[in-house]
């Protein structure tokens, strides 16, 4: 166990671009669903519901096969990446705003760039091409890999990151106490933990297999949020 670079990748500072994206939270703001810290709390209780089950499984599943990888000859590298694309398409077809695809993979993106650089490894490379990136989940499980984390870490580090987002993001709209914001998100660390284990127990799963929650709402209010003009955050 690697408890500094868990430290690290679960770190909000760590340069992987989340801090330009609020998960849906600016346009439930402006549509006047979350105005305050109970509103937030709602919203982030909403987020774990559907976000952070299917986030947490496929940066599981990615982060278990990436470990294997790592332990493989170099030999089988082409049938031990077999995961990766069909975690990328499962991952896809659950994703149904074409906003919110488009935020996964340059958060992906941007998250590749800083593991790479903090912790080299050849498994990055085996990741499916895409011309925006790759999902983020996918990233986030094969940075988890290179760095030493266990495939429960990484799941914490992935549901952790649901929420940090958005409660980053409300005391910017919203002028929210940040004491109160990082006491709400201490509150919820429990349900954090609770998430991470089950998608630890489902990463050998096919990727057929693995939750598939959505919430039409979200999905609506990002491709909205995408048409504005101006707006602080990315998604």
């Amino acid at each position: 166990m690697h408890r500094t670079a868990y430290l690290l990748l679960a770190d909000g500072r760590f340069p992987s671009g989340g801090h330009a994206h609020s998960s849906g939270l600016e346009a439930a703001v402006a549509a006047g669903r979350v105005t305050d810290l109970p509103g937030l709390e709602a919203f982030l209780h909403g987020r774990l519901s559907y976000a952070a089950p299917v986030t947490a499984a496929f940066t599981a599943a990615t982060h278990l096969s990436a470990a294997r990888m790592g332990r493989a000859p170099c030999s089988t590298h082409s049938d031990v990446k077999v995961p990766f694309l069909s975690l990328d398409r499962e991952l896809e077809a659950r994703t149904v705003s074409p906003a919110l695809r488009l935020a996964s993979r340059r958060q992906g993106r941007a998250l590749l760039r800083a593991g790479r650089n903090t912790w080299p490894s050849e498994v990055y490379g085996h990741l499916p091409k895409h011309a925006d990136g790759p999902h983020q989940p996918l990233a986030l499980g094969v940075t988890a890999a290179a760095a030493g984390l266990s495939t429960e870490e990484a799941a914490q580090v992935a549901a952790y990151g649901v929420l940090t987002g958005p409660a980053s993001a409300a005391v910017r709209l919203l002028g929210l106490d940040p004491y109160q914001v990082q006491n709400l998100l201490a509150r919820m660390a429990g349900v954090c933990d609770e998430i991470a284990a089950a998608a630890a127990a489902v990463a050998h799963k096919s990727p057929q297999e693995l939750p598939a929650h959505a919430a039409p709402l979200a999905d609506i209010s990002a491709e909205l949020h995408a048409t504005w003009e101006v707006r602080l955050f990315a998604s």
